[in-house]
């Protein structure tokens, strides 16, 4: 729990609070968008209220919600903020260092692995530069924390719209504003800045494809989404790397794209198996059943019960009709604790139906087939690897939100909502008219 709010962070939040917002309105990379200022504020002040009431579920209803982490990180990047003025070299250095004997080659490892702990020290140091300009308060680093993160939402609707025209405002909805990803993905936790690591590097390739160059600002923009994937939710540097091989085949022969992807992932599905025959540090399903064990362990108040996976191709597919109900059509109403599990549940429901919509009422008007390729390729391989590894509902909600837009913006902006339209409007008269002649 934390005291009060201080004069000083309220000074703090407002003076900050105006500079950023003026500040978003003159970044090109934001105004290129072509989103007027007013809209790109809104954006920005709805991201900032997303975080503070990510902030205060924290504070009041950590225990029910299970939502300690935020807190949890906060308290200890404040220690870290000390530490840059009691011991500067312990500050500077203390990322790059191994504190497990041969912890850097356990790369997928849960447990005495340089990489398990990264993602925490990583995500700790940053909130500690935060605390440097903020003095050490919580909520003036949600509006640090939102401008940054700002950027993978931007990246994932500049790269949309120039590759579905003329179907702006769906995406700029669903690339912004689908309530769980909006909530978790503003929060001061870890998916802000995986989701702009994705976001970076879906711009940087789709425009470097298009302009036939990749020039200095994206090979940056690259590196960079790489690195924040690799540093916080390292599994998901599996995942993309065969999505991005598979993007760069398909640009090579663009009209083959489909069945490109589907051999890649078939090739590397068989990988994933064998490969431990190749090095035992290459065991990738038992780094999957070795998690699941980790979350089955765990037993919070929203996990459920699974039949637990084994090392073997027969078992992870036996287990598949379960991962995938599990990553993309929980929460049930069944399984409703608070108020969090109440509006996932509501969402998830509300996302199938759109589901349908698209598959009853799509229309064409793609200019970029691998674009949509990389997109649900990757998600749906997210998905399953949550769905085979997690068994606690509030966390895959957590884990999912990344991949949300890549999912949903594909869908709503091919629905046909003025054929929907038409179709309302036309059946409101009917019942009129039966009514009219009752």
């Amino acid at each position: 729990m934390r005291d009060k709010l201080t004069a000083l962070e309220y000074l703090l939040f407002v003076a900050y609070l105006v500079f950023f917002a003026w500040l978003v309105t003159k970044v090109k990379f934001f105004t290129r968008t072509g989103l007027s200022q007013p809209q790109l504020i809104i954006l920005f002040l709805t991201k900032i209220m997303a975080g503070i009431f990510y902030g205060w579920i924290g504070t009041y209803y950590g225990g029910l919600a299970q939502m300690y982490d935020t807190w949890s990180y906060h308290g200890q990047s404040i220690t870290e903020y000390h530490l840059l003025s009691s011991d500067p070299s312990e500050y500077f250095t203390n990322l790059f260092r191994d504190t497990y004997e041969g912890g850097i080659r356990n790369f997928l490892g849960t447990t005495d692995s340089y990489w398990n702990d990264l993602k925490g020290n990583f995500f700790i140091k940053v909130l500690s530069v935060f605390n440097i300009l903020s003095f050490g308060h919580y909520y003036v680093n949600v509006i640090f924390y939102s401008f940054i993160t700002l950027f993978g939402p931007v990246c994932i609707y500049r790269v949309m719209t120039d590759a579905i025209p003329g179907k702006k405002t769906a995406i700029l909805l669903a690339a912004f504003l689908v309530p769980s990803f909006l909530y978790w993905t503003s929060g001061i936790h870890k998916e802000g800045l995986i989701f702009t690591g994705i976001g970076l590097i879906t711009y940087a390739i789709y425009f470097g494809l298009k302009e036939k160059r990749l020039s200095f600002k994206k090979t940056i923009s690259l590196i960079s989404g790489l690195l924040l994937i690799l540093t916080l939710r390292n599994f998901l540097i599996v995942l993309i790397i065969p999505a991005i091989m598979a993007w760069l085949l398909s640009a090579r022969w663009p009209k083959r794209g489909l069945v490109i992807f589907a051999s890649l992932y078939l090739l590397y599905s068989l990988l994933f198996f064998t490969a431990r025959y190749i090095s035992p540090k290459l065991d990738f399903p038992q780094a999957v059943v070795n998690k699941q064990k980790e979350f089955i362990q765990i037993k919070g108040s929203t996990s459920v019960p699974i039949q637990e996976l084994e090392p073997s191709a027969s078992s992870f597919l036996i287990n598949t009709p379960q991962a995938i109900t599990l990553s993309t059509i929980r929460p049930y109403p069944s399984d409703v604790k608070h108020i969090l599990s109440l509006a996932a549940a509501i969402e998830i429901n509300a996302l199938l139906l759109i589901f349908l919509l698209f598959l009853f009422f799509q229309r064409n008007g793609v200019k970029s087939r691998n674009l949509i390729y990389f997109s649900l390729f990757f998600a749906f391989s997210v998905l399953l690897a949550i769905g085979f590894s997690v068994n606690n509902l509030g966390a895959i909600v957590r884990y999912r939100s990344v991949i949300i837009p890549l999912m949903v913006i594909p869908m709503v902006a091919r629905i046909d909502w003025d054929r929907l339209y038409q179709l309302f409007l036309k059946n409101i008269k009917k019942n009129n008219n039966v009514n009219n002649s009752e």
